[in-house]
């Protein structure tokens, strides 16, 4: 008998060993960047107030050994059962090591390096349910990643999660470029304004990206990826904990209390921190985003196909020198088809109108469909074809088919406005059934990008930005707003800012208008958009006549939308910007200016060793009075050398850089 009880005793002894932490690595736990530089520590305690009560898992972020986020808060709220945040013993720890290189060739950077360290901890529960939670932690150089991973377990089958506990908590006061969107009903359309971090309240609702510069000096920026059967992600002030941020998921239609509905197993999206000594270094970094998803669920990718296209919809139906009325029919079609032709653009995208309400099966009257396909095969132009969500969602599996018989290379779609995660699985939809039928897609009315590119890379851009479209009807969109977007918007991905103006404007001379539209800024701003933002697919947004024989439309036919390397050179958000990016052995620079005049002075090192000979198109002597006032030279290069740049009030610089011949 008392053989038997020293059996039970040892049987229970082992098993408290290993259910123990300290049947596993001692806490805190911690991964590191392979430079070093980065860590990221995870460890279950009791924190004081203003901390809740009791032992709960916390993370914390270091840069260089100073603390960026100190103790924050992890876990998930369940609709109709517990939360699984305290209560919670460590069962074991996983660490590997990992380095490898993919090919974009839709992106910024062809060859992407995916270099990272990740801890994985295993959690559970105390009590009879045992609820099991993974954690995962990347860090990379440049970088920092974590998800939850709800593992496939018995009795855990199927949930509702109402939201996350997933805090940021940051270590000392820091500056925010905060996009406070009001709501989960949104198109991600305003400007990130500069603030103190504590200027963001409980009740506010911030999109992400959120661009930070904290106290210890480096510039953070937050966002998330690989965003696939999920709800997105907002954050907003913790009340009563100061410079402290929460995540907050979208919430189901009509379902305020239900964020995501799934089964075990289940993988949240990454949580994702940026982190630079300088602002420009979140640019480089900003790849990781992409490497974070999946590879390509398309095999053979040869059909999709990056380019520039014309746009009926920005001028207004304004058209000067011609024969025909300008609208919604195939006479404007035509003009604009030819354009692109004569302009060297991959596409025309017919805008809203060319089919009756929500019937996308049909055009209107005044638009021959057939006649204008014919055209623009004739002409080398591939055509695009804008569709209103609601439409596609009903008519996606007839509409889809129908247009690769017409021969339609892709489509627009609108107006979604919503991130929760019906819309979020309504996207993955839309883009299987596109590649289905070899179909690019262009999301409008958009949330940010989360990297799902990578996975389907037939979707070439999104919208999710403050475009120029606001100025027909606003003076929101600045010289200002345009050199923050390039550290905090584009930081996600893509983005569908329609550039092309060549309707330039002083500060002075601007007014909205929505036909025949002006922009802010100089003609030498707009050209260095198509360098210094991202988009696969970009439009010439202006009517042709804007564009002939007109100063500054050679750069934009020669820039490319892809790239093979990415150099940010310098750069302070809302101040200036300057990118040099690389496709074959041409470099493309493009830099703009807030509504300060500058003179910058960038070292050429980026070129590599030998000379170069550089067209360039910069403001004019007489930009600050005549924003359209372009200067077009060229110059000889040394890559020991500077290239100086002036740029006017409003103003930029773009420049094609080739090895001298």
């Amino acid at each position: 008998m008392a053989q038997f009880a020293d059996r039970r005793f040892l049987i229970l002894l082992i098993t408290l060993i290993v259910a123990s932490p300290a049947a596993a690595e001692p806490l805190p736990l911690s991964v590191r960047s392979p430079d070093g530089r980065l860590a990221v520590f995870f460890e279950l305690k009791s924190n004081p107030q203003p901390y809740l009560a009791g032992v709960r898992a916390y993370y914390r972020v270091a840069y260089k050994e100073k603390t960026l986020l100190k103790d924050s808060p992890l876990g998930l709220d369940f609709l109709g059962a517990p939360p699984l945040e305290s209560g919670l013993v460590l069962m074991g720890s996983n660490r590997e090591a990992h380095d490898s290189v993919w090919t974009d060739e839709f992106g910024t950077e062809r060859e992407v390096r995916d270099h990272y360290n990740q801890l994985t901890v295993s959690l559970r529960e105390c009590g009879a349910s045992g609820r099991r939670l993974d954690l995962i932690f990347r860090a990379y150089d440049g970088a920092v990643a974590f998800r939850y991973r709800l593992p496939e377990q018995d009795g855990f089958r199927e949930f509702t999660l109402s939201s996350e506990d997933t805090g940021f908590y940051f270590a000392g006061p820091a500056q925010v470029f905060a996009l406070d969107l009001g709501g989960f009903t949104t198109p991600y359309e305003s400007e990130y304004r500069p603030e103190a971090l504590d200027a963001i309240k409980p009740t506010s609702t911030i999109g992400l990206p959120l661009l930070v510069h904290t106290s210890a000096g480096p510039w953070l920026a937050l966002t998330e990826a690989d965003l696939d059967d999920y709800a997105g992600m907002y954050v907003s002030a913790v009340r009563g904990v100061p410079k402290a941020l929460a995540g907050k998921l979208s919430p189901l239609p009509e379902r305020s209390d239900s964020a995501v509905v799934g089964t075990t197993p289940k993988d949240s999206p990454w949580r994702v921190l940026l982190v630079a000594e300088e602002p420009v270094g979140l640019i480089q970094a900003s790849p990781v985003i992409v490497s974070l998803n999946p590879p390509s669920k398309i095999s053979d990718t040869s059909w999709i196909k990056p380019g520039k296209s014309a746009w009926d919809w920005w001028s207004g139906s304004y058209a000067s020198g011609v024969d025909f009325k300008p609208g919604m029919n195939t006479a404007t079609m035509e003009h604009y088809v030819d354009f692109a032709a004569a302009a060297h653009l991959q596409y025309m995208l017919i805008d809203a109108g060319w089919s009756p309400g929500d019937d996308i099966l049909h055009p209107v009257a005044a638009i021959d469909m057939p006649g204008i396909l014919a055209h623009a095969r004739d002409k080398g132009v591939r055509v695009l074809l804008w569709l209103h969500w609601t439409a596609v969602k009903k008519q996606m599996d007839e509409a889809f088919p129908l247009y690769e018989s017409w021969g339609v290379a892709g489509v627009k779609v609108d107006f979604m406005n919503r991130d929760d995660q019906e819309m979020v699985n309504f996207y993955k939809r839309v883009l299987e059934k596109a590649a289905e039928h070899h179909l690019v897609v262009d999301f409008h009315g958009a949330f940010k990008p989360t990297g799902l590119r990578r996975t389907y890379p037939n979707q070439l851009t999104r919208e999710g930005v403050m475009g120029m479209e606001y100025s027909k009807w606003s003076t929101r969109v600045t010289p200002v707003h345009d050199v923050t977007l390039p550290f905090t918007r584009f930081l996600a991905g893509p983005a569908d800012y329609t550039p092309g103006c060549f309707h330039n404007a002083t500060r002075a001379e601007f007014k909205p208008e929505h036909v025949q539209p002006m922009c802010q800024g100089t003609r030498a701003h707009q050209l260095a958009m198509y360098v210094d933002f991202f988009s696969p697919l970009a439009m010439l947004s202006d009517y042709p006549e804007d564009y002939v024989g007109q100063p500054g439309l050679e750069f934009l036919e020669k820039v490319p939308t892809v790239w093979d390397e990415t150099r940010a050179l310098a750069g302070e958000p809302g101040k200036f910007v300057i990118i040099a990016r690389r496709k074959g052995d041409t470099w493309y620079v493009g830099a703009m200016t807030n509504w300060d005049s500058r003179d910058l002075d960038v070292p050429l090192g980026f070129l590599g060793a030998g000379s170069y000979d550089a067209q360039i198109f910069a403001d004019g002597p007489q930009a600050e009075t005549d924003a359209t006032c372009l200067d077009v030279r060229t110059e000889r290069l040394e890559a020991r050398g500077m290239l100086s740049l002036h740029l006017a009030s409003g103003g930029g610089y773009a420049a094609i850089i080739t090895p001298a011949k």
